[in-house]
């Protein structure tokens, strides 16, 4: 495949993933090859961070795994959200890694090291680097693609390694050519404090995505043009509720028409209702409460349910 048609390409999550993995092992090597060359805790921490792809990407992979399997009589609504836990997970693992970065960065400065071999072991870390980056573009496209968590997750993380390996090879050139050593550890713990930072967000989206967000601004935009292409002077929707699962999206609603009406008319007006709703946003599940227009529903408040 040329460059140019892969670019093009939205490969699927699962491919991706496994791509991650060895791309994450192979980086793995090269970064850790280059902290023994050099002797550098800002290259050590680095590499240290790579552990975390690796691990973060099998449980990435597993997750996905499990997202797709079908709905089940446990699971009737299918396995879409085990994808946030592993944007979860790898946040998690994204701040302990921080903390072990911290703490070598701490011992170094109490005791600086001089740099050896920077030149292998800066080429080392650029190359690590640069195939992060490569793989993080197409995973970002593939997940807006696929509303696939887990592997926006993942290629979050590559990309703040992708810059935390940036900072560390300018950081560690600057302690070689001006000789203050005490760069190289203040180098890790910016990596350190930086990839906090991400791996704080990572979480945070996770819970997020458990706790069954509205549908994006744009998704909900277009829900409200398809339902105006019905509205009608005898018809009308209320009560539109929205949520996002995984890779699913639903929205329950109901639509109002006259008590005159049989059965079988309201029954095909909502049908092609529900296939407008999903031709407009793909992974759409619709329910749709048939009522006649007099009658409004009556909606328990938490004093009822008490």
């Amino acid at each position: 495949m040329t460059f140019a048609a892969a670019k093009d390409k939205i490969f699927e999550p699962q491919q991706l993933l496994r791509w991650s993995i060895w791309v994450a092992v192979l980086t793995l090597v090269l970064k850790f090859a280059a902290w023994w060359l050099t002797g550098s805790v800002g290259l050590l921490s680095d590499a240290m961070e790579s552990i975390v792809n690796v691990v973060g990407a099998a449980f990435a992979l597993m997750m996905v795994k499990i997202a797709e399997r079908p709905a089940d009589e446990d699971h009737p609504y299918g396995h879409h959200k085990a994808e946030y836990f592993s944007a979860g997970f790898e946040g998690m693992l994204i701040i302990i890694a921080a903390a072990g970065i911290f703490g070598a960065a701490v011992f170094r400065l109490r005791d600086p090291q001089p740099l050896e071999q920077l030149g292998i072991g800066l080429s080392l870390s650029v190359v690590g680097s640069a195939l992060n980056g490569g793989l993080a573009w197409l995973m970002f496209r593939s997940a807006r693609e696929h509303r696939s968590m887990a592997l926006e997750g993942d290629a979050r993380h590559l990309m703040t390694d992708v810059w935390t390996s940036v900072g560390v090879i300018v950081g560690v050139s600057l302690a070689a050519f001006t000789g203050w050593l005490w760069l190289d550890p203040v180098v890790a713990m910016g990596v350190a404090v930086n990839i906090v930072r991400e791996g704080v967000m990572l979480m945070w989206r996770s819970a997020e995505g458990l706790m069954d967000s509205a549908l994006e601004p744009e998704v909900l935009a277009d829900v409200e043009k398809t339902l105006a292409q019905f509205k009608h002077h005898a018809i009308r929707f209320d009560h539109v509720s929205t949520r996002r699962s995984g890779k699913r999206r639903f929205v329950d609603l109901h639509m109002h028409m006259p008590a005159s009406w049989t059965l079988r008319r309201a029954a095909a007006l909502r049908a092609s209702v529900e296939q407008a709703l999903m031709s407009a946003v793909p992974g759409l599940r619709a329910t749709i409460q048939l009522l006649p227009s007099d009658v409004e529903p009556h909606s328990a408040d938490e004093e009822d349910l008490i």
